[in-house]
């Protein structure tokens, strides 16, 4: 058939039939779907009567009905249970197993899974169950179907569980003597085979030994390569229920002869049940038995047995970590040589070959080495502990940067599964795989993204804070490349089709308060969760946008950023024209009421949301009228009573302007939830003290910023004034010493020019700088006098203080050589600057008695921020405390 194209169609003579072709084709399709209509006697056939009860209705459909109505009532078989068991096993359940026998497919793995459901709800007895329903599984596991009978098998290994001993012995152990002979057929001995399994361990190891052991034994030499191979994997529940000495004796002779079989898929077998049972091996077992075994294993892997590959490259690290006791250092050196060769398979090629004596490989070939190298991946921190952490950089960062960098992306994505694993291994060497961390966040795959998002809060926090030996220079520098590859992946993850990953990503950004400054938080993420908010078409990827949001909004440092965040939010969502902005506005609220105290809700969003009762929007109006019983409860009364008349008045706007019907029910429904809450006091009440206790932690943190900005700010201030006095001090220094040196070079003229002057003058000049020298000193006595008059050591050592934090430039323009020499160039100016610094000392004197108050608080508030910009020392540890006293506050973070 021709497909129609009706863009540039051809009506000429030789095309038009063609087209008349088409269109008959088209009426023989349609042909079918009338003919597949039911007729009357067929829609007879299958009415059923509506006054018929579910029993009757279940036997009639079992009995007349079709197989698609047969297979819902079994289908329904659980529920029928439930309601009503008697009858359902008197009636329906004879009828169930009389259908099973010429029953298709469907109903077979339909009544598998019903029948485990029956079970595991427990709608009966154990010993009903037994009685009812083991029969009819046990005539159904050996389905001729392979898929039937592996469903009705699995329904078989749950039910021996939960039967008695007794049970299990008459119903399954004894006939399995006979179904395990030689004689049965194959699907018969490999059922025997994963039931034996299953028997080892519900009987004690001398029953098992007497009567499970010989038909194990028996099945391990089975002519058949699928069942040795399905009796090999069932060897390790053998062992696990007869014990170490019995596993020593029978099992591992078993598997070294299954290891050296024909079969590859049975010497596969016999490895990974060797594997999987070192922990009952002892040291003689692990160095004379198993370790020969493996080390041929790996060297067949790469000539002859290519099979064993894929499954030696899974259970490497087990194994290596299993045996790591009985290594010596060459074996040791040995065994990762060959994980770091299997790490790189298929990437290089053999030496002594070149292009055009290399086969090509195949496709099947191609899929062998990706897996291997995706195994090696998965096995990257088992072989961390095996070398140990501290030999890492020597020994496996290469392979780590090669599985990072891997060209298939399943490599890649396992590498960022194992990520937080690897990170959490090397400790205070964690900042080594800090660019392997940026090259997974930039990765093309979006499938790695996500693998690393899982665990990127934790992560991100090692990598700042990881280890005691990491110092603050390798925090440092982690962070300038660290913020471009997270907003990469952002911008990445949104552009893409991937929403989930988008949502889960900003979700875990939510973490980064705690990793990086408030500065960069603002300027890189926080104006971007906003655009996603007012942009992104994605409800749950906005409503995470938002909530992270508001976790940035708590943490902000600066009250000017914060009051520009928030009236955006108002006048661009809670003002916004569209009425999507307005709802999630809405949902922003919400989180501003989980995250916030009810004092910040109750300043700054209360009546923004009250004023969208007047919204021209029906939904607007519902989500809100849905929100207002969490908008009562920010409320505290008196504090908060004109807050209370506005709700108050609202509501009653809402009952009697409202005239969407549904708007007006949910009004209706919300003014009875309303009149029954209780609206909390200023004071702690029992009944809420939980939740007046944690309002008042988030109250008191936010007041503890506000304080914290401003006491920088402080800082900042006097830090400028010291730095401009010292600067002043420094310049009166230098004019002093100018002039000094001035009026040392007129007295010397004036004593050369004047040899001839009379002992008189030398006498006035004597006196004249006595007085200048007592003038000096009665010019200090005010400063000691000050000290003197102290009403009390506080405002001594305040002074004291303040002394010493002027710094040592000023301390030295106030010693007595500066006062000597000031006065003895100027009397008056020495005086004016001794009484300038007074002023200033009784100034200071002020300011430190007047922070004497808020020390204590400015401590609390270095507890309460984390470690966001320099300066602040120690205060991440006191921060973590913190959180440790009211979990609830952080547990989204």
């Amino acid at each position: 058939m021709r497909p129609i194209i009706f863009s540039k169609m051809d009506f000429s003579h030789s095309n038009l039939f063609g087209y008349i072709e088409d269109l008959q084709e088209l009426t023989i399709i349609e042909r079918p779907v009338r003919r597949s209509l039911k007729t009357p006697e067929e829609i007879e056939r299958l009415t059923v009567d509506e006054e018929l009860s579910d029993i009757e209705r279940a036997v009639f459909l079992l009995s007349s009905g079709q197989d698609i109505q047969g297979t819902s009532v079994v289908a329904n078989l659980p529920v029928l249970m439930r309601q009503n068991p008697a009858e359902t096993l008197r009636r329906v359940l004879p009828k169930i197993r009389e259908v099973l026998h010429v029953a298709g497919v469907e109903m077979q793995l339909t009544a598998a899974v019903s029948f485990l459901t029956v079970l595991q709800e427990e709608s009966v007895s154990i010993h009903t169950y037994s009685h009812s329903f083991l029969h009819i599984i046990l005539q159904n596991v050996e389905h001729r179907d392979a898929g039937v009978s592996n469903a009705w098998l699995e329904t078989l290994l749950a039910v021996i569980e939960a039967l008695p001993k007794e049970t299990v012995r008459h119903e399954i152990l004894n006939p399995l003597v006979s179904k395990a002979q030689l004689s049965q057929t194959l699907q018969s001995r490999l059922v025997s085979c994963k039931i034996m399994g299953k028997v080892a361990n519900k009987f004690e190891a001398h029953i098992v030994k007497r009567e499970v052991l010989p038909l194990v034994k028996s099945l391990c030499q089975d002519v058949e390569y699928e069942v040795r191979t399905c009796m090999c994997r069932q060897l390790e529940h053998v062992a696990r229920g007869i014990g170490t000495e019995l596993t020593k004796t029978v099992v591992l002779p078993e598997l070294v002869e299954l290891a050296r079989d024909e079969g590859s898929s049975v010497r596969l077998a016999a490895f990974e049940t060797l594997v999987n049972l070192l922990d009952m091996f002892d040291a003689d077992d692990r160095s004379q038995t198993v370790l020969p075994l493996v080390k041929s294993f790996c060297e067949k892997s790469f000539k002859a047995d290519e099979s064993i590959l894929v499954s030696l490259s899974f259970h490497l690290g087990k194994l290596c970590n299993g045996l790591y006791g009985i290594f010596t250092p060459e074996q040791h050196l040995r065994f990762l040589e060959f994980y770091k060769k299997l790490s790189t398979l298929g990437l290089q090629q053999e030496n002594g070959h070149n292009d055009n004596q290399l086969h090509l490989q195949t496709l099947e070939q191609e899929k062998k080495y990706i897996s291997v190298r995706k195994n090696c991946a998965y096995n990257f921190p088992a072989m961390i502990v095996f070398v140990d952490p501290k030999n890492f950089n020597l020994e496996l960062y290469s392979i780590f940067f090669c599985l990072c960098h891997d060209p298939e992306v399943p490599v890649r994505y396992t590498m960022a599964i194992s990520f937080f694993e690897v990170a959490k291994l090397l400790n205070s060497d964690v900042y080594t795989i800090h660019k392997e961390l940026v090259t997974l966040l930039q990765d093309e795959s979006l499938e790695v993204l996500d693998a690393l998002v899982g665990h990127l809060p934790e992560i991100l926090e090692l990598m700042t804070n990881g280890g005691e030996n990491s110092g603050s220079e390798s925090k440092l520098l982690s962070i300038p490349d660290l913020i471009p590859a997270l907003t990469t992946a952002e911008q990445r993850a949104a552009t893409s089709l991937k929403w989930r990953t988008h949502e889960k990503l900003l979700q875990k950004y939510a973490c980064l308060p705690h990793i990086i400054s408030s500065d960069q938080i603002y300027y890189r993420f926080l104006h971007r969760m906003l655009t996603i908010i007012l942009t992104n078409n994605v409800l749950p990827v906005q409503k995470a946008a938002a909530r992270t949001l508001c976790v940035y909004l708590r943490y902000n440092r600066k009250q000017e950023q914060r009051h520009e965040v928030i009236q955006k939010l108002i006048e661009q969502l809670g003002q916004g024209k569209s009425y999507w902005n307005r709802l999630r506005f809405l949902d922003t609220c919400e989180f501003i009421m989980e995250l916030f105290s009810k004092s910040f809700f109750c300043k700054y969003f209360f009546l923004p949301v009250l004023e969208l009762t007047h919204d021209p929007v029906a939904n607007v109006r519902m989500k809100l009228c849905c929100l207002l019983p969490k908008v009562k409860s920010t409320l505290k009364i008196p504090t908060d009573k004109h807050l209370l008349q506005q709700l108050e008045l609202c509501i009653r706007k809402l009952l009697c302007q409202e005239k969407d019907k549904d708007v007006l029910t949910i009004v209706k429904r919300t003014v009875l939830e309303l009149d029954r809450m209780e609206i909390s006091v200023d004071a702690f009440q029992k009944r809420f003290y939980e939740n007046d206790l944690l309002d008042q932690e988030k109250e008191t943190q936010e007041q503890l910023l506000l304080e914290m900005e401003q006491l920088e700010k402080e800082k900042q201030k006097n830090e400028g004034r010291s730095t401009n006095i010292n600067d002043k001090m420094l310049e009166k220094k230098r004019r002093d010493s100018k002039t000094s040196s001035v009026l040392a070079k007129s007295i010397n003229l004036s004593v050369s020019g004047s040899s001839s002057g009379t002992s008189v003058g030398k006498e006035e000049k004597k006196s004249k700088l006595v007085r200048s020298q007592s003038f000096s000193t009665q010019v200090l006595h005010p400063k000691y006098t000050n000290i003197d008059k102290c009403p009390n050591k506080s405002s001594a050592t305040a002074y004291t203080s303040s002394v010493s934090g002027m710094g040592k430039s000023c301390m030295l323009s106030f010693s007595d050589d500066s006062f000597r020499t000031h006065s003895s160039g100027n009397s008056g100016n020495a005086a004016f600057t001794s009484s300038s610094s007074r002023n200033l000392f009784n100034s200071a004197d002020q300011k430190n008695s007047g922070n004497k108050e808020s020390q204590s608080r400015k401590m609390s508030i270095i507890q309460l921020v984390p470690e966001w910009e320099g300066g602040m020392g120690q205060s991440e540890v006191s921060f973590k405390k913190q959180n440790k006293t009211s979990p609830q506050l952080y547990s989204g973070f």
